[in-house]
């Protein structure tokens, strides 16, 4: 929180909203005294000794003195293990009843009186004390778990706490465990499992966040892993990287913890190469929602744009001079009174007719995106929102307390209630909402403030609900210690399935700011407040990364950062790296200065407008890596070593990364830089702007001017552009003589079909040719020669 936040709060507190915020936290605080069942002495437990296993499909059960686990391999390679009867489904990550078993796994006796289960792909074995390890077919060790240990209350309800340390090979690196600002490698350190609204800006230093999730990527010389321990409790993850010995010195592994306050002890992991790996995870939680078309290209967002007069006029300045712009979005005060799926008349007199005129607008048009918050404002209107929320099934839409009474917050619209998206009753009823977003003309949406938020004091622990609060979680119930992480989830759920409902020739176009592992299927994120900053542009590309790796490949940040005036070097460094993210966006509070380009003087406008000019004319290449997202769980934006992790020197690299497999970005992270030295993967890259041509693995110095950062392709890649006169063609960058290269193509036709296709790319006759995979040419523009 920065010192205007502080300001703002302080002065919160003296007004009305300020005194409700209080209440609201006291009558929490009371129904937590009441409803969460006290923790008295507890009972340490390790599982004991091993006394007998029993073969199943794909794997087996072993039976320990004190406890029973599940060990399983799945026929695409991935392995499971559940202690105490723990079992893969249900599970809000994992689609459906999970993967089936390989059914040439085996389970045989191992040394020391353990026992293993061998497959093609992954050997998995359990020491006779409970330790389970993870070895490639070749017996090398990737990962080693420790027997876990339990803390069961005597004597009285509540679940188990629990405690799972793991060890890594020394040199290995932690990536993941969701939006982490301080990544996209995570040092040694404590990583909270609490999705959580950080009350203001935001930096490197700032954790938790909106997004938490218990998956890691580990990657090392002996190989990369993922591994998820499936569980949506709060929790604590603690890091610590390994020393590789001196001379010969032993090594000192590095390691894993993780504590969780309850919920089933139970754990996936992946085994390959990155790309593998992760779609081994698509495949496990769901492929990723593909973004529509249009969604692809620059948006513009703002708290407080406040009439359609006023989004007449910035959507205006941007035709007018000529730049590119997809999407304008509007923040809550487009709302009657900051409440959810209504519109102020008075500012917004005829929305559908607005986004209609935008719509039909120069260029394809721009179209209109919604922010949704969960919160419903409790009132008695008839036609109300919560009106509405009261007649779903038999207790109504509302999460309760566990005295059966509605748990009520503070938020922007005042005194909330707050749906439960954890009943599939509750999603159904808010899905059909969005019927009235859709003919007010909104063509997309974002949620927001769903961790879920409820206003606190400065000073108080938790923005969000009681912990006692009921929820239905699927028909199991529980309360809000568990569903807690998974509310957002489940609330872009409710949306994604309404969207669907209501236009199912359309894709829906939905991005939250909070969500869990498998959020992807339902759409990206954002970052959140991010802070106007250097280290706010900084912890920007963290975010997009780490989340990446943990399967959400659609997101970006708030360009410009969020409640703060950037400089225009800094705003114009930060759009030069959010052309080349996912979802590319500035946004900005109400208090905040503006973020069209043209207000930072001409300078920056020229600049901005040859990002935009580029981010148009690789529009195609996003069409591209949006199918593959979909299809194989590789994110748009990856970390430089996705090709090579076995480089240690690109696992350490944290200020570039590649676009696909086609672009190494290297964006300004820092004031007053003209150049910036970039590190390399091996092969031959040219330099987008002089064509230069550079060979990897090492490290080069490269100009990077106020107009521009070091964009280099690789050689023997195929990237599809749009061509100067329209329509669409095929870039391709030479290979070195004698070598080759190519590509995937993906084309998204106006019949609404989509065409993949397969280019290889080689010197014949003295000559760069590209060729289909039947052999034909296919006219290209030849660069790097």
């Amino acid at each position: 929180m920065d010192g205007r936040d502080v300001v703002r709060a302080v002065k919160d507190m003296g007004t009305a909203r300020g005194l409700r915020a209080w209440r609201a936290a006291w009558r929490h605080r009371r129904a937590d005294a009441v409803g969460l069942p006290r923790r008295g002495p507890e009972r340490a437990r390790v599982p004991g000794l091993l006394t007998g296993a029993d073969p199943r499909p794909g794997g087996g059960v072993l039976t320990f003195a004190r406890s029973r686990l599940l060990v399983r391999v799945t026929a695409g390679g991935a392995v499971f293990w559940g202690w105490d009867g723990a079992e893969p489904t249900p599970s809000y990550a994992v689609l459906g009843t999970g993967p089936e078993p390989d059914p040439r796994a085996v389970l045989e006796p191992d040394t020391g009186g353990g026992w293993r289960v061998v497959s093609e792909r992954v050997t998995v074995a359990v020491s006779r004390h409970g330790a389970v390890e993870v070895r490639t077919p070749g017996g090398t060790v990737l990962r080693r778990e420790l027997p876990p240990r339990w803390w069961e209350p005597v004597g009285a309800a509540g679940g188990a706490r629990w405690l799972q340390r793991s060890e890594v090979p020394a040199d290995a690196r932690f990536f993941g465990l969701g939006g982490r600002a301080s990544g996209p490698r995570l040092r040694d350190g404590v990583y909270r499992l609490w999705n959580t609204d950080p009350r203001g800006g935001f930096g490197p230093g700032t954790d938790p966040l909106y997004i938490t999730m218990p998956v890691q990527m580990v990657v090392a010389d002996a190989g990369t892993h993922l591994v998820f321990h499936d569980t949506t409790w709060d929790g604590r993850v603690v890091l610590r990287e390994g020393e590789e010995g001196a001379g010969s010195g032993p090594d000192r592994h590095g390691s894993s913890e993780l504590r969780m306050d309850g919920g089933p002890l139970r754990c996936w992991v992946l085994v390959g190469t990155p790309a593998r790996v992760l779609q081994g995870w698509s495949g496990l939680t769901g492929a990723a929602a593909l973004p529509p078309e249009w969604a692809l290209g620059y948006q513009h967002a703002r708290w407080g744009f406040g009439s359609a007069a006023e989004v007449r006029r910035v959507v205006a300045g941007y035709t007018g001079r000529g730049l590119p712009l997809s999407a304008l979005h509007l923040d809550i005060d487009h709302y009657d009174g900051h409440r959810v799926f209504t519109v102020d008349g008075e500012r917004f007199p005829d929305l559908p007719g607005l986004a209609r005129e935008l719509r039909e607008g120069p260029g394809g048009g721009v179209r209109l995106v919604s922010i949704v918050d969960p919160a419903v404002k409790v009132e008695e209107a008839p036609s109300s929102v919560y009106r509405s929320g009261l007649v779903v099934g038999s207790d109504g839409a509302f999460v309760r307390d566990a005295r059966g009474q509605e748990v009520r917050g503070e938020v922007w619209p005042g005194e909330c209630a707050y749906p439960d998206f954890t009943d599939p009753a509750v999603r159904t009823w808010w899905g059909g909402l969005y019927e009235e977003r859709l003919e007010r003309g909104f063509a997309g949406f974002w949620h927001d403030m769903n961790e879920p938020v409820s206003f606190t004091p400065p000073g108080w622990a938790d923005q969000t609900l009681p912990r006692s609060a009921r929820h239905a979680l699927e028909g199991a119930g529980g309360d809000h210690r568990e569903a807690h992480n998974v509310y957002a989830l489940t609330m872009a759920r409710a949306g994604f399935e309404g969207l669907l409902r209501l236009r199912p020739q359309e894709r829906p176009f939905l991005f939250s700011r909070s969500g869990w592992a498998g959020m992807q299927r339902y759409g990206g994120t954002w970052s959140g407040d991010v802070e106007s900053s250097w280290e706010g542009l900084r912890a920007s590309l963290a975010l997009v990364l780490g989340l990446g790796l943990c399967g959400v490949p659609y997101s970006g940040p708030d360009v410009g950062g969020f409640g703060g005036s950037p400089s225009g070097e800094l705003y114009l460094r930060w759009f030069q790296l959010g052309a080349y993210l996912p979802l590319f966006r500035t946004h900005a509070a109400l208090w905040a200065g503006r973020r069209e380009p043209w207000e930072f003087g001409e300078e920056v406008l020229e600049g901005a407008r040859a990002v935009l000019a580029e981010r148009e004319r690789l529009r195609p290449y996003f069409v591209t890596l949006a199918h593959l997202a979909r299809r194989t769980g590789a994110p748009y934006v990856r970390p430089v070593w996705w090709g090579a992790p076995e480089e240690r020197s690109l696992r350490d690299c944290e200020d570039a990364f590649l676009l696909g497999d086609a672009l190494l970005v290297a964006p300004v992270l820092e004031p007053g830089a003209d150049r910036r030295a970039v590190r390399l993967p091996r092969g031959r890259w040219y330099d987008t702007a002089t064509e230069a041509a550079y060979e990897g693995p090492g490290q080069v110095l490269l100009d990077a001017p106020a107009g521009r950062i070091p964009v280099l392709a690789r050689a023997g890649s195929v990237l599809p552009v749009r061509a100067p006169g329209g329509g669409e063609t095929v870039e391709v960058w030479a290979p070195a003589v004698g070598r080759t290269g190519g590509g995937v193509v993906v084309r998204e036709r106006a019949s609404g079909d989509v065409e993949v296709e397969r280019l290889t790319v080689r010197w014949l006759g003295g000559e760069v040719v590209v060729e289909r995979e039947d052999g034909t040419p296919l006219p290209a523009r030849v660069r790097g020669l």
